[in-house]
């Protein structure tokens, strides 16, 4: 491969959008990279510890796989990271398999991750139907509020379980330790959260809009710390439960994996890059709406599959394209992944800086965070319009959301896509349909009804609808057939073999076979499949033309 292709094979949006760039650009960036990353620090801290692992895990990712994808992704403005939708996952993994495993699993999702864009599947990703997003978003949603239960209460349990009914036991037996201070920190938080954003919304336009530029995260939490500082409340912080963060960069870690283990991870790794490639490649596509661009789906998914690969040996978590950092980046003014970078840059310039303060904040406080991210990730609406689609979608969306909840979001994802795929292969057989052809339409045929016998058929002629042809078989009741495919659009292998049955049964009933109107992918089908060598001197550009020799034949005998 030469370097032409390959630069055209993998070449970042960066490439591009240095073209041309002025010092105007790089000040908005810079703006845009340090407010997102003042966003992104509490969220960090946050999805690392719902996943049980430490704090500095998501800041790590943050910082190393936000810059990677960044620099090698195919958006201008899309902000990589860890997300609330790997909780669940990232969590399940820590439990049952180690730390280690965790690692691994990662890291097999980042090699998937490339390849899924080496060989050109990211827009496969947009068929996923809507359904399945919706289900599998809202359910997690509802687990990340459930893992927040603990922080938020003050409860002193040591672990959650994983599973659902298990978590729910053990919360239940565990609501009497309640501490009252974690939860009036979570209240209070909560309220911080809720009365900022509805702030910032009663300001936008106004001259004093600029006050709501501090996200709402860091108010939260820095009042929150305060008061734990200044009242000495009794409840669990960052420095009580993990000794703080460290104040220096992220080291190489080969760690020692469990190969016996790595075996089971096979589906948490499909999971891990399943959804990966479905938040990035929607964040982009939102993102593309708000700033009327278009994103390389391909080159986004390696460049995904590259910081995921590359993170969690320097001791991150999955990371992806995050929807609320990348909407703050853009509302901040940045042009191009110059702002992605600097957000990564800030990051580590604060963790290094802040590492003594972090020991303070509150788990009440992050929970609380959390409860606001997770409330606002799902799309809660859609279980109230239910009622306007039909009962598949209403169906789909459910099942993926109780499996989701209950069970497991691999296994959700996986009964989602079947069900959606069933729904598909049904809409599309009872689209298609076949009908005689009556004298009333052509009166060429008035007089000939018992010699001649006409169908025409509509739609895709493909396994879920090859009954159609076998309904003609058994209704055939003239010693000429016609059957009009003017109208069929698409054959597959099975509608093909459905058509050389039909030659067959004709030949035993010696039954006079003419088929019309085999244009486009039927014909090329036809061609490649053998088809057409059985239909030599049996076809005719049109039904007009197929039913004039039809009625030339009908007196004549039949082979």
């Amino acid at each position: 491969m030469n370097w032409r292709n390959a630069t055209h094979f993998f070449r970042p949006r960066l490439l591009d959008s240095l073209n041309g760039y002025t010092r105007q650009n790089l000040s908005r960036d810079v703006g845009a990279g340090i407010t997102v990353g003042v966003v992104a620090l509490p969220l960090a801290m946050a999805f690392a510890i719902a996943s049980g692992l430490k704090p500095e895990a998501g800041l790590f990712t943050a910082i190393i796989a936000g810059f990677l994808i960044s620099a090698l992704g195919g958006s201008r403005v899309q902000i990589g990271g860890p997300a609330g939708a790997f909780i669940v996952i990232v969590y399940g993994i820590v439990e049952r398999y180690g730390l280690a495993n965790l690692i691994l699993a990662t890291a097999m999702s980042g090699i998937l991750l490339f390849l899924m864009g080496l060989f050109r599947l990211g827009t496969l990703i947009r068929f996923i139907p809507v359904a399945v997003v919706i289900g599998f978003t809202n359910g997690i949603a509802v687990l990340i509020m459930l893992s927040q239960i603990k922080d938020l209460l003050g409860l002193k349990i040591q672990t959650l379980p994983a599973d659902f009914f298990s978590l729910l036991k053990v919360l239940g037996q565990n609501l009497h330790t309640t501490n009252l201070a974690a939860l009036l920190v979570a209240l209070g938080s909560l309220s911080l959260l809720i009365g900022w954003v509805r702030l910032g919304r009663r300001l936008e336009g106004t001259r004093y809009r600029g006050v709501t530029l501090v996200p709402g995260s860091i108010i939260a939490l820095l009042f929150a710390t305060l008061a734990c500082l200044g009242l000495s409340l009794p409840v669990e912080t960052i420095g009580s439960k993990f000794g703080g963060i460290p104040a220096d960069l992220p080291s190489f870690n080969w760690p020692d994996f469990s190969w016996d283990s790595a075996r089971f991870l096979l589906m948490p790794t499909l999971t891990l890059a399943l959804l990966g490639a479905i938040e990035s490649l929607l964040c982009a596509r939102i993102a593309d709406n708000m700033i009327g661009d278009r994103h390389n789906p391909n080159q986004e998914l390696m460049a995904q599959g590259i910081a995921n690969f590359v993170t969690p040996f320097f001791g991150g978590m999955p990371a992806t394209g995050t929807i609320a950092r990348t909407v703050t980046n853009i509302k901040s003014g940045g042009t191009s992944p110059v702002s992605g970078m600097v957000h990564a840059l800030t990051l580590l310039a604060v963790m290094l800086l802040a590492a003594p303060f972090a020991v303070h904040v509150p788990l009440a406080a992050l929970a609380a965070i959390l409860m606001f991210v997770a409330w606002n990730m799902a799309e809660w609406r859609e279980f109230w319009v239910l009622r306007q689609y039909r009962l598949p979608y209403r169906i789909t969306l459910l099942a993926v959301f109780f499996l989701t909840v209950v069970f497991d979001l691999t296994v959700a994802v996986e009964v989602g896509l079947v069900a959606a795929c069933l729904t598909f292969i049904y809409r599309i057989s009872s689209l298609s349909r076949s009908e005689p052809v009556r004298p009333q339409e052509h009166p060429m045929l008035l007089g000939h009804e018992s010699r001649v016998q006409a169908w025409r058929l509509y739609g895709a002629l493909f396994f879920g609808a090859v009954k159609l042809v076998e309904d003609i078989e058994d209704h055939i009741r003239a010693p000429i057939l016609v059957i009009d495919l003017k109208n069929v659009i698409y054959v597959d292998s099975s509608g093909a073999d459905a058509l050389m049955n039909l030659i067959v049964t004709c030949r035993k009933k010696e039954v006079q076979l003419i088929v019309c109107g085999l244009l486009h992918q039927p014909l090329d089908i036809a061609h490649r499949s053998g088809l057409l060598v059985h239909l030599e001197g049996r076809l005719e550009p049109d039904l007009p033309s197929g039913l004039h020799r039809a009625v030339s034949l009908s007196g004549s005998s039949t082979p």
